[in-house]
């Protein structure tokens, strides 16, 4: 037993996240002396793990939306309402944290009740810490939540929300039984893989796993499908009893796609083989992160690896260094482009790498996001002036009350991936909350810069940027390298290009050995001798020297801003 018994990673007790989902099986006496079983699910609550969510919460009869006293309304709180809300969930509001003496009670009571129409009553105050209030929620479930309302004798329909790997059993489903029945040695089919298997052991969830003869409608459990890799198990599909099929599928499943590529590299090139096996352990357990082989000239051999956002990535990273001891240098995030060609073709580019040749890509397209900024008032004029910064596309501002309000901006994806959410809390002082869904792609003035050092391209240093900010880029990346990049016996020219054209230089100036210093005396032709001879050896070792990039000057370029 430990503080926050839910959140098993050393991460999420850390950062006071979610990343995981965990579903909890529970049983209730209410005050009418009846036994009723709960079945809850902790899901994430960050943009990144959205689809996950949204399944999760079709699962569910009902959802608990939980406002921090301290905090108020946030951007992904209201991000998930909507998505309860679509699913139809009775929706049960709980104001939290109402034992700290910075709560704000009254004040979040009213935003609540303006947002969704509850009367201030409705709304029940708890303090998970102290315990207060905690017993007038779980009676407010049993009475407000409708049961499930599936049917045991219907042909199954199981819907799975979430997934595991065990070492000796393969992967398990994390599953709702929407109708039928579901029993060990029954043989069963996914929907939208086609994959067919049979049934090793069912049961439900509690702080472990228990086994159970069977999981009738209603039911929120474990299945041990008998599939070896988790991929096979998809967030969102449907499990059909392959004997008695049901007539169609459950609705809403899509294929979750990586939004982010970041090139992963050991520092250390013999570590390559424990990265291999450490990516592969971690995709074992989480179906969303992909990965292939990649080499660079400058980094060495390394994964190019796919993530569903920024938070995502940050948790792979630390997770890899912290599980298996890795240390690890990642190139710079990227989104994922369409080039179309002169001839029509569509290149899907996550590396750039691999953008075709500028003459012939007719234009490129870039993902635009719907970003959701909710804001103290003072706060609005520094945002907007952000958002411009970033492309962004004002849309409209909406008032939560007096004092907060909504603002709408459509925004290039790449733009937010790097330090924007970094730059919104520290202009804000922490009070804003950001959160953002996927529109479509755009044709945009996109562009490939390529880093030089010493005349030489750095693959890994590349990046797909707006061609009016180019310059920019290049500018402060070449003058970040000169700064790190340690001096050598000769001059360095770092280097920023489009094409062939050079658009940014900086230098790192060469060290001076003194030659003159045995010169105590004597004629100026013997001292001009030296300075000759120095000034060619340079210029031979020059041409033939290698610049050694520190990891740091990897690393450095995510903070080019």
């Amino acid at each position: 037993m430990s503080q926050q018994v839910l959140d098993s990673m050393d991460l999420e007790r850390e950062r006071g996240i979610t990343i995981k989902m965990h579903p909890i099986t529970m049983k209730h006496t209410h005050s009418d002396g009846n036994e009723y079983v709960l079945n809850l699910i902790d899901t994430p609550g960050h943009v990144d793990f959205t689809y996950e969510v949204s399944r999760s919460l079709r699962a569910c009869e009902g959802a608990l939306l939980v406002v921090d006293a301290t905090q108020g309304l946030e951007a992904q709180t209201l991000s998930n309402l909507y998505l309860a809300l679509d699913a139809n969930l009775e929706i049960i509001p709980v104001l939290n944290k109402i034992d700290l003496p910075v709560a704000r009670v009254p004040e979040v009571s009213h935003q609540i009740s303006d947002l969704i129409g509850v009367l201030d009553d409705e709304i029940l105050k708890v303090s998970a810490k102290t315990g207060e209030g905690v017993e007038a929620l779980l009676s407010a479930i049993v009475e407000r939540v409708p049961p499930p309302a599936g049917k045991a004798e219907d042909p199954l329909r199981a819907l799975i929300f979430d997934s595991a790997y065990e070492s000796y059993r393969g992967a398990i489903a994390h599953v709702r039984v929407i109708d039928g029945r579901m029993r060990a040695g029954q043989r069963i089919r996914f929907a939208a893989t086609g994959k067919k298997s049979e049934v090793g052991e069912v049961g439900i969830l509690q702080m472990s796993q228990i086994k159970r003869s069977e999981l009738v409608a209603g039911d929120v459990g474990y299945v041990v499908t008998g599939c070896r890799e988790v991929r096979d198990i998809r967030v969102g599909d449907t499990i059909l009893d392959l004997d008695h099929p049901a007539p169609q599928a459950l609705p809403g499943y899509r294929e979750v796609k990586p939004m982010v590529f970041a090139g992963v590299y050991p520092q250390d090139n013999d570590d390559y083989e424990l990265l291999r096996d450490s990516l592969g352990k971690l995709a074992l357990n989480d179906s969303s992160l992909i990965y292939q082989p990649e080499s660079s000239v400058a980094l060495g051999f390394g994964f190019r690896t796919g993530f569903l956002g920024m938070l995502h990535f940050e948790v792979v990273q630390e997770r890899l260094e912290r599980e298996y001891g890795l240390n690890l240098v990642c190139t710079v995030p990227s989104v994922e482009y369409k080039a179309i060609k002169q001839d029509g073709k569509v290149e899907i580019v996550d590396n750039p790498v691999l953008l075709p040749d500028q003459g012939t890509v007719d234009h490129m397209e870039e993902p635009f996001v719907r970003a959701s900024i909710i804001t103290p008032e003072e706060y609005i004029g520094a945002i907007m002036k952000l958002c411009i910064e970033q492309r962004g596309i004002y849309i409209n501002t909406e008032y939560l009350d007096t004092d907060r309000c909504n603002l709408h901006y459509e925004l290039p994806l790449a733009e937010i991936i790097f330090d924007f959410y970094d730059r919104l809390k520290s202009m804000t002082r922490g009070y804003a909350s950001f959160d953002y869904e996927l529109l479509e792609y755009r044709e945009s003035k996109l562009t490939k810069l390529d880093i030089l050092v010493n005349g030489e391209v750095v693959d890994a240093l590349s990046v797909i940027v707006h061609s009016d900010k180019a310059y920019d880029w290049g500018r402060r990346v070449c003058d970040r390298l000169a700064g790190l990049i340690p001096r050598q016996m000769f001059e360095v020219a770092i280097q920023a290009s489009i094409g062939s054209r050079i658009i940014a230089r900086s230098t790192v100036r060469a060290m001076r050995k003194n030659v003159l210093a045995k010169c105590y005396g004597g004629d100026v032709t013997r001292k001009k001798k030296l300075l000759e001879k120095q000034k060619a050896g340079k210029k031979r070792m020059k041409s033939v020297g290698n610049v050694e990039i520190p990891q740091e000057a990897f690393l450095a370029i995510l903070k080019a801003e």
